[in-house]
């Protein structure tokens, strides 16, 4: 039988935060862009951009800045 991944979702955790930010960032973003403001494609470039170096290197501005308003880790 196939194990099913499935994240702890009782509490909210800096990196579970993070997914949401970027998820609402990148949507609102790309419905600016349907509506005609062209320009906040590059916002969307930015943020997948900043999760693609997440993956890579471990740093993270999101977390760092939700650290600091004292988040817990997982």
């Amino acid at each position: 039988m196939k194990k099913i991944y499935k994240q702890e979702s009782s509490y909210w955790y800096i990196e579970r935060a993070v997914f949401l930010i970027a998820g609402i960032f990148i949507a609102s973003s790309l419905v600016m862009v349907l509506a005609g403001f062209y320009n906040f494609i590059y916002f969307a470039i930015f943020v997948g951009i900043m999760l693609i170096n997440f993956s890579l290197t471990g740093y993270c501005p999101m977390a760092i800045l939700l650290s600091k308003l004292n988040m817990r880790e997982k």
